[in-house]
Order: structure tokens, then C-alpha cells, then sequence
């Protein structure tokens, strides 16, 4: 099976009303040394005289209709395999062919189809309808099947007659043969193999005799990939929220125990809503941890189901973990009471509003100086290695140092901070930090400095420094 078109027809599958044979022209578009260009595009696009590598803005010149959309080569790649599932429905032995293709094994199954004929009539309805266009073939080796599916009119061609690209050579061998007037496979046939091995190498050879049947080639199978997806029919189609969340919770019980089967953990949810006129929805939820904990998981999926307009109603429900990570099953002790269980819903709830990059954490850093000491990490996706340092207390805020007027190596009785008149009342210190030598730090030129707790008798509760080697007072940071 080729697949010619799979990320334009993945792509136009999914949307609503709108099939691969739609007349609109389509196409998905690459960014490549700073300009966009066509990555796959539709017959429609085709027709009108566009190519794949063609600059996007050229297209848009030659169609001013043309309908575009980002290239998505990781859910192709997902799209492919599970193509590749459905296909064992056919035979067990399926294996991928490239970025775009599938190869099976199908001796010792096509007579439980009536035969290879009615086997390939089966595929390419079962294509058709699902909005794929796939060029089939069968054959009696894989060299063959891959000739006949790429360069053949007809599914049982004779592949003698097919030009010599379909061989599966590199364009620079497939220029010299076309330049020296063997174009077709039986040109290389009628020539002695030791000549076409010393002008073109051995690879030549070993591709035609994989062709022809002189060479076994076998098809690597595809490993069997754990697939975390489960699917609810109903009956009669559902339109209310409560009956959504209904449906949904029945689906993560499913779903948690495959989970828990294999040891894992959702970390990125897909809840696909099929309605009654063939449009789908879906509502993504992106997890701050990884879990299979269907009554905590149930919850976040309620402002996502909120927001689907169903329409004149779902008759389908389907829910698939889309990133998976292993999440070992763990002894429940006292301990387990202080697991921040709570803090990953929070981070999970803002995260699906704001995006879970931009809920962002502290974490504390291998530095003594107080700017070092941290580093900052995006919360969903970071644990905390270390633990904090704390023998001495550290502010709440920590802003540039702010001059104030001071004199000697005791922290100023009085002094004016940010348009305030304050006095010390209590203070502690000093605690001596010296500058990483080793780092270049224009803040720390002025070498060591002297940290002092400071209370003040308006409630202030500041972290002064003094520089002895250049006198001067500053104010680095406020605690709560």
C-alpha cells in the first residue's frame, strides 16, 4: 500500500464535511531556508498546477483559493501506524514501508477474501471510504508490490515494462541508466549482470533480483505498540454536557485500566466527539503528571466539554492517550499522604487555560550567591533533584540592589526606602557571601558583601547588604 497523499488526506479526513475528494484546493506547507513551501498537497491543488517544494506565495499567485495548513510530520507518523494496525485485519504480517507506505504479507491469507483480486477490491473500498487515497497492489515480491504501487498502471502489470526507477534506485543511478537509454526494467534484463554490476555497482543487481524473485527480501514486521485508545457507541446520540461527562468517565475507567496494565501513565489525553452529520470535535487535555486515575483525570475534562457544541448529536465517543510515560505502581505508606496529588490538578486545570509552559516553578541551584540560587523551570515538566539550602533565611523577593544612605558596618537606625522613612528595630548578621570568581558577574564586581536581616518598626522586614571594600548600603530583598 502507497499512500501518496497521507498528510493532506489525514488532514482533510478530520474536518468537517470536507472529504479528500473535496474540490477546494488544499494544500499543507513546511517552513524550509525561510520560506514556506508546499509539504503535500490535494488533487484539487494538483489540477491546478501546483507541486510539492513550490513556494506557498507562488501557489497563492497561481490559486487564490488555496486553502493551507502547518505540516504535522509526527501525527502523519502516528496516522501511518495506525493504518498499519488496521491493515493486520488482513494479515498479521505488516511492516512499514517508508514515511508513506505499508507492506503486507499476505500469503496464506488473501483465500480467506476470496482471493489476492477481491483482498485488493476490499482495501481500496474500505480506503475510499474512509477519505484515503492509496495506490495497492499485490505481488510475488516485495520489490514487485513496491514497483507496481509506485510506477503501475494496472495492479498486475508486468513489472518488465516498467521504467527502471520503479527498482528503487537513487536518482543519481536512475539519470546515468536513462542516459545510456535503459529505461525500462527489461533494457537491464537484456544486459549481462557482471557488465551492469562493474558500470553501476552491485546495488543495481540487487535490486533487480529482489524484483524479479532471485533475491529474498523480507518484510520486517511492525511491533506490536500498546495502543491506549478506547471507543463508545451509543445508541442514540447525546447532546447534554451531563451526558458527555458521562460517557467520558465510562471511557477513563476503560482506558486507566489498559494504563495500569502496562505499567503507564496519561500524560496527554484526546477526547473525539462523532456527531450524527459526520462532523467530530475534540478536546485535548494536556496533564501535569503523569496518571491513570480515572476520578481525578474525570473532573479536568469538564470546562473542555463544556465548550463542544454538539450540534444535532454525538453518536460516538472516543478516547485516546496520545503521550503515554511509564508510572510504576508505588507502595502506599504514611508518606504517601504529603504526594502533591492536589498541586498537579492545579498546575493540570491552569495549565489546559494558559498552557502548561507558562506555569513555571522554582528550583534550587548548585550557587551560594542569592541570584544563582535558583533557577526557574516549567512545573509540568520539571522535578526537583536537589533539596534547598537552609541555614540561612532567604527573602521572599529578591529585586536589583536598591541604594540607601548608611554609614559605618552596622545597618543605618534610620534611613528612606522606596519614598518610606523607616527605622531598624531588630537586626541579624552579618552573613558574608563572596563573588563566584570563576563566573563574570558585573553585579558582584564590587566584591564581598554583608547580609543583614532587617526589622523595621513599620512592619518592613528587609535584607540589606553592605560592600566593605567600597562603602555603600543597599536593600536586595523584602521577606513575607
Amino acid at each position: 500500500m502507497w499512500f501518496p497523499r497521507l498528510p493532506s488526506d489525514r488532514v482533510l479526513r478530520a474536518r468537517a464535511q470536507v472529504t479528500a475528494n473535496d474540490n477546494r484546493p488544499f494544500v499543507l506547507t513546511h517552513h524550509e531556508k525561510n520560506t514556506d513551501r508546499i509539504y503535500c498537497l490535494n488533487r484539487a491543488a494538483e489540477a491546478q498546477g501546483l507541486h510539492r517544494g513550490m513556494g506557498v506565495s507562488d501557489a497563492r499567485a497561481y490559486c487564490p483559493e488555496l486553502q493551507s495548513q502547518p505540516a504535522d510530520t509526527v501525527a502523519d507518523a502516528r496516522f501511518l501506524q495506525m493504518l498499519a494496525r488496521w491493515s493486520k485485519r488482513y494479515c498479521p504480517w505488516v511492516g512499514l514501508d517508508g514515511a508513506d507506505g505499508l507492506m503486507l504479507n499476505i500469503a496464506g491469507s488473501a483465500h480467506l477474501f476470496g482471493g489476492e483480486a477481491a483482498m485488493l477490491d476490499d482495501m481500496r473500498h474500505r480506503l475510499a471510504r474512509a477519505g484515503l487515497s492509496g495506490h495497492i497492489a499485490a505481488a510475488n515480491t516485495r520489490g514487485a508490490a513496491w514497483a507496481l504501487t509506485h510506477y503501475g498502471r494496472a495492479a498486475h502489470d508486468d513489472i518488465r515494462t516498467l521504467p527502471v526507477a520503479a527498482l528503487r534506485l537513487d536518482a543519481k543511478t536512475d539519470t546515468a541508466l536513462q542516459r545510456l537509454g535503459l529505461r525500462k526494467v527489461s533494457d537491464l534484463l537484456a544486459l549481462p549482470r557482471a557488465t551492469i554490476a562493474r558500470r553501476f555497482g552491485p546495488d543495481v543487481v540487487l535490486r533487480l533480483d529482489q524484483a524479479m524473485g532471485a533475491q529474498d527480501e523480507v518484510i520486517t514486521p511492525m511491533g506490536e505498540v500498546p495502543h491506549y485508545g478506547v471507543r463508545l457507541t451509543l445508541p442514540d446520540p447525546i447532546g447534554l454536557a451531563a451526558d458527555v461527562m458521562m460517557g467520558t468517565e465510562r471511557l477513563l475507567v476503560r482506558l486507566c485500566d489498559k494504563l495500569k496494565e502496562q505499567d503507564m501513565g496519561a500524560r496527554q489525553l484526546q477526547l473525539t466527539l462523532r456527531r450524527v452529520d459526520q462532523g467530530a470535535q475534540q478536546v485535548e487535555l494536556r496533564l501535569a503528571a503523569p496518571m491513570r486515575d480515572a476520578d481525578r483525570i474525570s473532573p479536568l475534562f469538564e470546562r473542555g466539554i463544556g465548550a463542544v457544541d454538539a450540534g444535532f448529536g454525538i453518536d460516538q465517543m472516543r478516547l485516546e492517550a496520545t503521550q503515554v510515560e511509564p508510572l510504576l505502581n508505588a507502595q502506599i505508606t504514611t508518606a504517601t499522604a504529603s504526594r502533591p496529588d492536589g498541586l498537579d490538578d492545579l498546575i493540570t486545570r491552569l495549565g489546559n487555560r494558559i498552557g502548561l509552559e507558562n506555569i513555571q516553578r522554582l528550583l534550587p541551584a548548585d550557587s551560594h550567591i542569592p541570584e544563582r540560587s535558583f533557577q526557574i523551570a516549567p512545573a509540568a515538566y520539571s522535578t526537583s533533584n536537589g533539596a534547598w539550602s537552609r541555614h540561612r533565611p532567604r527573602p521572599l523577593k529578591l529585586f536589583p540592589p536598591e541604594p540607601i544612605l548608611g554609614a559605618g558596618s552596622q545597618p543605618p537606625t534610620r534611613f528612606r526606602w522606596r519614598r518610606m522613612s523607616l527605622t531598624t528595630g531588630r537586626s541579624t548578621g552579618p552573613e558574608r557571601i563572596a563573588p563566584e570568581w570563576w563566573l563574570p558577574d558585573e553585579a558582584w564586581r564590587t566584591g564581598v558583601r554583608d547580609y543583614w536581616y532587617v526589622e523595621t518598626r513599620e512592619g518592613r522586614r528587609l535584607w540589606l547588604f553592605h560592600t566593605p571594600q567600597n562603602p555603600g548600603w543597599f536593600v536586595h530583598g523584602e521577606f513575607a
